[in-house]
């Protein structure tokens, strides 16, 4: 008999089913996350990191628990990418917490580790393993609703210890710029992604135009469409294309998020297109689909306090762009309204008009388009939403959602 390092007692070798601690320490940290999320790319220079550090912070914003994990450990930009260049995770004998960049999203990288950000990380592929595992089985990710892993680009050591410490549900999102060079070497992620055995959830197409920033022109400096061709050439969701601008470029060099540029300029509208795929799979979108609509009320309380945007005295199809909101009040019983105003909203900032209304006791929402953030926030605030509402008068809008008439069409603010 011997000891085979795998328990604390003896047996035969290589007949011990026991798992070791760290493995399962590996699995109940896992076992608090409920999306893994593994950012990717064949080529480098592809604009991976910025698109991870980004989706993650998107996320956050959406009212989600987000960790985002950095495993480039020969190129960690993500402390750069927020800002976080100084930050120091607190450390106790056998644990770490992760550096919080808000309330809701929580980021570790070897950076923060690092003596200086000068110093070079020469190391072997079982050191970049075990410091992989390291970052799961060892730091305080608590319970998330996505766990966000920056890999550096290739099929090597990282992103395949990565996807198999994660485990089989863990998903991939692919990153490449249009041009052929970059879609060739990308092709090769989503070989080794079939040969794993990992879900890819999608790809982005990067760089994909650059936006002038006098006329707004955009030129297609590397192409256009070798995302979205390949997306359709191996059958997988084309998530979008973030073009290039200078505020992109300076986001990254100053580390602040795209989301600051906000909804309407190209980065973020782009953004926010990818992510609704992510929301949707975290259960946070109300899109009312085919149509039909739930014209349910909630079941608990005598009345319901609807909100309905309004712009010219009529339903805005902008949810973000409206100016005035229709407060009216419904009795559950009767379905009928009771009474209602018109009352003028906060300044349109993320986050801000789900609070509010729900300051003010609102349970539904009924609104023409509404971006997928503001929607999971909404569902985060207990309100009910309605996209895709058609209509002029807010309480003709409502009568007809209460008598069951109510029709919806597209989303047509997806941002």
């Amino acid at each position: 008999m011997s000891e085979c390092g795998s328990c604390s007692g003896n047996c035969s070798e290589g007949s011990c089913q026991q798992e070791n601690p760290q493995d399962q320490r590996i699995k109940k940290a896992l076992g608090r996350i409920k999306n893994k999320i593994v950012v990717m790319s064949g080529k480098g220079g592809v604009g991976k990191s910025t698109v991870a550090t980004n989706i993650a912070v998107a996320l956050s914003m959406a009212g989600l628990k987000v960790g985002l994990l950095d495993v480039d450990v020969h190129g960690p930009s993500v402390p750069r990418l927020l800002s976080l260049q100084d930050a120091q995770p607190h450390m106790e004998r056998d644990c770490m917490e992760p550096v919080a960049w808000s309330k809701n999203l929580s980021v570790m990288s070897l950076g923060f580790l690092l003596p200086s950000k000068d110093d070079a990380v020469i190391w072997r592929g079982p050191v970049k393993i075990g410091l992989i595992r390291q970052f799961i089985s060892d730091v305080l990710w608590g319970d998330l609703d996505f766990l966000i892993v920056d890999c550096p680009p290739g099929t090597g050591d990282e992103p395949l210890s990565a996807m198999q410490e994660l485990g089989k549900d863990a998903k991939a999102v692919i990153v490449t710029t249009p041009q052929g060079v970059a879609i060739d070497d990308v092709r090769r992620s989503v070989t080794f992604c079939n040969e794993v055995g990992n879900e890819i959830f999608g790809i982005v197409e990067n760089m994909s135009g650059f936006v002038c920033s006098k006329c707004g022109n955009v030129e297609n400096v590397f192409g256009t469409g070798g995302g979205e061709a390949l997306a359709k050439e191996v059958g997988v969701r084309f998530l979008g294309r973030i073009p290039m601008n200078a505020d992109v470029a300076r986001a990254g060099d100053e580390g602040f998020p795209l989301s600051k540029l906000g909804d309407h300029s190209p980065a973020g509208e782009a953004l926010n297109h990818i992510i609704k795929p992510l929301i949707d799979l975290a259960g946070r979108l109300q899109e009312q689909k085919g149509g039909e609509v739930d014209s349910s009320l909630p079941e608990s309380g005598d009345t319901t306090l609807v909100a309905i945007p309004v712009a010219q005295g009529q339903l805005c199809q902008h949810f973000g762009h409206c100016e005035k909101f229709a407060l009216l009040e419904v009795d559950n019983a009767s379905r009928e309204i009771k009474s209602g105003k018109l009352v003028d909203p906060p300044a349109h900032e993320p986050g801000v008009l789900p609070r509010w209304l729900a300051d003010k006791g609102c349970n539904l929402v009924l609104a023409g388009g509404m971006g997928a953030r503001a929607q999971s926030l909404f569902t985060e605030n207990g309100i009910k939403v309605v996209v895709g509402a058609q209509g002029g008068d807010p309480e003709e809008v409502l009568k007809s959602y209460l008598s069951g008439n109510l029709v919806v069409g597209e989303n047509i603010c997806d941002h």
